[in-house]
């Protein structure tokens, strides 16, 4: 759907860019001409997919390290611009989450997602960012989830620390939008990775996919071209007076789980013909009187 030098001449980081979804974002950056450049704590990880990459003609470097150390981002960032000169964007897609009933987190288990989700995305946007500021232009995107708005039980630490990022993106655009810097966010639905999708998969639950998918008004889950081609737009200059905002791309899943009488949805047509009925024979009666 986009012209091939789309993103041609820009560099963009991606954190978490060695696997599942940060890796499907990064390829398809660089299928349309970006300069790209993929974070990760596992260097062979990193290694084995930017010869994969490679093999493609996309032009990509590898910085290993850990999004919640400093000196780590302030390397990558460094590395980045002796390479290629300058930082376009970022993509703040480095996340860690389980599903666990809080109680029984420890505090170590709250402070670990916590930290890589949170100070993770603020490591990266502000030593990067301060970069962006120097050249008076930056894009920076951040993955989200759309419980960042309404909370979900058993994942209360990401929930916290994505409600965190969604916070310092809305407001970060309207501070750093004087410097041409602009912030926006995706939430995505259910995209199902291998990675991901084991650590959030109760263990006994072998129909955990078919109840996530049923409560999705499209019944069905998201295909990774889809959250591509969203992630490329966003990074693309024909965005370029998009700032501050969240994009849900979700199948409608969280507008279904929101509503006050979402779960009618579960009632048959049997019932809604009653229903409606029922109503006629009420509205009759009442214009007879």
């Amino acid at each position: 759907m986009f012209n091939d030098n789309l993103l041609e001449n820009k560099t963009i980081i991606i954190t978490g860019g060695g696997t599942g979804l940060g890796k499907s974002m990064a390829r398809r950056f660089g299928e349309l001409g970006a300069n790209l450049v993929i974070s990760g704590r596992r260097n062979e990880v990193l290694e084995e997919t930017a010869n994969e990459f490679s093999q493609s003609g996309i032009n990509v470097l590898t910085c290993p390290g850990d999004v919640r150390k400093i000196e780590d981002v302030e390397l990558m960032s460094k590395q980045t611009i002796d390479k290629f000169g300058k930082i376009d964007a970022l993509l703040n897609n480095a996340a860690g989450n389980f599903i666990s009933p809080t109680e029984m987190l420890s505090q170590n288990a709250f402070k670990a997602v916590i930290d890589i989700v949170l100070m993770g995305t603020w490591n990266c946007t502000s030593v990067i960012g301060k970069e962006m500021i120097k050249n008076k232009s930056g894009n920076i995107l951040s993955i989200v989830t759309t419980y960042a708005w309404t909370g979900s039980p058993f994942v209360v630490p990401s929930a916290a620390a994505k409600a965190g990022v969604l916070a310092m993106t809305r407001s970060l655009a309207v501070e750093w939008g004087r410097h041409n810097i602009r912030f926006n966010a995706i939430a995505p639905g259910p995209f199902p990775t291998k990675g991901a999708w084991s650590r959030l998969m109760p263990p006994g639950f072998d129909d955990f996919e078919d109840n996530m998918k049923n409560k999705i008004p499209m019944k069905r889950f998201g295909e990774r071209h889809e959250l591509e081609n969203l992630a490329s737009y966003l990074m693309s200059d024909g965005s370029a007076y998009i700032n501050g905002e969240v994009i849900t791309i979700d199948g409608g899943e969280w507008l279904a789980g929101a509503g006050e009488f979402s779960d009618l949805t579960k009632l048959p047509e049997s019932m809604w013909k009653a229903m409606a009925e029922r109503r006629k024979k009420e509205v009759n009666v009442k214009f007879k009187k």
